[in-house]
């Protein structure tokens, strides 16, 4: 065991920034969810931290699985088919159960963003909010290469 790993908090807890709205109320995998448009409805005392944020392209949203219940650290994929672990899959049935998809953000009303792909179901608890930024997104790609 490292010494950073015996330092590490044994418990972690986060309070939701908001919650999902959308027309999508259980935990299944359908391809359609990424063209449909979902709603972001963040806590009244947390729309300060939406200053300029309607400037940005894309999202990504940090969201907790909280219907998902248990999970397989081997499992098939919906989508294809073939067997993974569950950090080389999608799957809502994780360890943790955080969820990370990056959106289109479409328009800001108040406290409600309006977003493009989110995979995430009806009163689905968001954790953060995140700018995508391609121009360091990419830069990064290439330096790795």
């Amino acid at each position: 065991m490292s010494e950073n790993s015996e330092n590490a908090p044994e418990k972690v807890e986060f309070t939701p920034i908001g919650y999902v709205e959308n027309d999508y109320f259980k935990p299944e995998y359908k391809e359609e969810v990424y063209e449909k448009v979902s709603k972001i409805v963040l806590r009244e005392d947390l729309v300060d931290g939406l200053y300029r944020v309607e400037e940005l392209e894309k999202l990504y949203i940090l969201f907790y699985f909280s219907k998902s219940e248990g999970y397989k650290l081997i499992h098939r994929r919906r989508y294809d088919g073939e067997m993974s672990g569950v950090f080389a899959s999608r799957s809502p049935y994780r360890p943790n159960g955080i969820g990370l998809t990056l959106v289109e953000l479409l328009k800001v009303e108040g406290n409600v963003l309006y977003v493009k792909g989110l995979d995430a179901i009806n009163g689905t608890p968001v954790l953060d909010i995140k700018p995508y930024m391609k121009d360091l997104e990419e830069k990064e790609k290439e330096n790795t290469k």
